[in-house]
């Protein structure tokens, strides 16, 4: 219904705004604002199509669990939450939205209760509060200046209301310095990790700045530029070293990410949209079918022991081998329309040498990563036991839901680039730049076929340090927790120790009381003994009976 609703505003050039007054207090107008365009109705129509397949697969997925009804519930709250940031257009309505996203995550990263998961949820939702309280800050400045919550009577001066939009999204989306999260939410279940990295959680901070990119300063789109180009780059260099299966398609989404805010700020945000749609349809797929795998191999998920599934599961394995040539922006896939577009709008802007060459070395990274997984997965040695009953008919559910993309992860960007982009995108450039894309796809594939048949790539200690570095996200993890809050966590301590329990202990709760039972007791004692004191309390109680009456 959405879809074909989108197809009606888009064809017809039509928006419906709906405000709704609640109340007027000083020069603030309290108003709900809901906004319907073809950007609404489509992107929502994506993320209900994609959540009810994946509700689908998670009935065989969770099967075995307890709790399965609360783990449900839990993802149509995720669900509705994303819904009623994609439809409003008021902040206040937003940070609902935004905070419901931030808090059923942290509720779906601990569902396993193990104290990894515990690290892992205490990290997501530490990062995502510093977004949380920018859109609180720009709530407060919108309170004072405008009188109003609404993007419509936004005025184009007040780039400090822009900056706070810009940090919350960029903790939404990860982008560098708070890009730990992100792989350290794959302790969620796996149709979580499909749900949150398709099409809800890290693409809200996205869409956020797709809906505010006109009002964003010239200098703080240049800041964003670097900060996405850079997380696109680490994020890609980490697959290549990373083992486990999850945090590889968590650190891909990553680099995807980077890729829509990096050309979102040259000033392509329809293309940045149309990447963030078709990313949407093959990452919830690549999820799922890593989801399938793990499920038969009884939850391992480091890929050295993952080889020979194509014999086992060759449906899944076909699944995931469109999924990535989407991902890789193979022709003529639905990644290749968006990606391919994305990579010669920006070869035909003036950028820079340093942005030019990153952004192709993180489209070659993305290829190689993808070529290692594959390898490792489809024709690598199965390390796991001599006995096994591994097949497809364990998981016809989840089977079905996976089915139920493949048809728009082939079709649908050729689809959306014909009917939804607002303006043809007629772009010239030399040959050598044309084909550009296509060498780095090429060299990306040779670098991670090559890579996994060299054993020298892994074994060699001498890289080990390296190899660390490099794998570990350049030490963000490491300084997002323990590097850089232990001191904080010291001061916090002291103080706690030395004030809450302390000083503000004793001349506060414990001080006071005894204060006050000490004179209650006195002023009893001299009240029942001496007549004039019994008066003149009289008199006190007599004049504060008339001051207040």
């Amino acid at each position: 219904m959405f879809f074909l609703l989108s197809m009606v505003f888009s064809f017809l050039d039509l928006y419906l705004f709906f405000e709704f007054n609640c109340l007027v207090f000083s020069h603030i107008s309290f108003d709900v604002v809901i906004y319907i365009d073809w950007m609404t109705c489509i992107f929502m129509s994506f993320v209900l199509y994609i959540s009810s397949l994946i509700f689908n697969y998670s009935k065989e997925y969770m099967s075995g669990d307890v709790f399965l009804k609360r783990f449900i519930f839990l993802m149509v709250m995720f669900v509705f939450s994303m819904m009623m940031m994609i439809l409003s257009m008021n902040m206040v309505a937003i940070l609902v939205g935004w905070d419901g996203l931030g808090l059923v995550s942290y509720a779906l990263v601990i569902y396993y209760q193990s104290s990894k998961s515990f690290n892992a949820g205490m990290l997501t939702a530490l990062s995502n509060r510093i977004g949380d309280a920018a859109i609180l800050m720009s709530i407060a400045l919108m309170s004072g200046k405008l009188g109003s919550w609404n993007f419509l009577f936004y005025d184009y001066n007040m780039i400090l209301i822009v900056i706070f939009l810009v940090l919350a999204a960029i903790t939404k989306s990860a982008q560098i310095p708070f890009s730990s999260w992100l792989p350290a939410a794959m302790a969620a279940p796996t149709p979580v990790s499909s749900l949150v990295h398709s099409s809800t959680l890290v693409t809200a901070g996205v869409y956020l700045l797709i809906r505010v990119s006109e009002f964003i300063d010239s200098r703080v789109l240049s800041v964003l530029l670097y900060l996405s180009l850079f997380t696109m780059f680490m994020a890609g260099l980490s697959a290549n070293f990373e083992f486990d299966l999850k945090k590889i398609i968590a650190l891909s989404t990553l680099s995807q990410l980077g890729l829509m805010i990096s050309i979102l700020c040259l000033g392509g945000s329809s293309l940045a949209f149309f990447h963030l749609l078709t990313h949407a349809l093959f990452k919830a797929l690549l999820f799922m079918c890593a989801g399938a795998i793990i499920h038969n191999m009884g939850d391992v998920q480091d890929i050295r022991y993952m080889g020979g599934q194509i014999n086992f599961l060759p449906l899944s394995c076909m699944c995931m081998s469109i999924s990535n040539f989407a991902l890789c922006g193979i022709p003529f896939m639905a990644g290749f329309y968006s990606k391919d577009l994305i990579a010669e709008f920006l070869s035909m802007s003036v950028s820079g040498v340093l942005v030019y060459t990153i952004f192709y070395l993180s489209i070659g990274l993305t290829v190689s990563y993808s070529v290692r997984l594959s390898y490792f997965i489809f024709f690598g040695d199965y390390n796991v036991s001599s006995l096994s009953c591994m097949g497809e008919k364990n998981n016809m559910l989840m089977n079905y839901s996976m089915l139920g993309l493949i048809f728009f992860v082939v079709f649908m960007g050729s689809f959306f680039s014909w009917s939804f982009l607002p303006t043809p995108y007629f772009i010239y450039l030399p040959i050598g730049m044309k084909l550009m894309t296509l060498l780095m796809i090429f060299l990306g594939g040779m670098l991670g076929y090559e890579a996994n048949k060299i054993k020298y790539y892994y074994s060699n200690m001498s890289m080990y340090k390296l190899k660390m570095f490099i794998s570990g996200m350049w030490n963000l993890p490491v300084l997002s927790t323990l590097g850089l809050i232990g001191s904080f966590l010291l001061v916090g301590k002291k103080i706690f120790k030395e004030f809450d329990h302390g000083w503000l202990e004793f001349y506060g709760k414990s001080g006071l009381s005894d204060f006050l039972i000490w004179f209650v007791v006195q002023t009893q004692i001299y009240s029942v003994n001496h007549i004039k004191i019994y008066l003149l309390i009289l008199l006190f109680f007599l004049v504060l009976i008339l001051m207040i009456f």
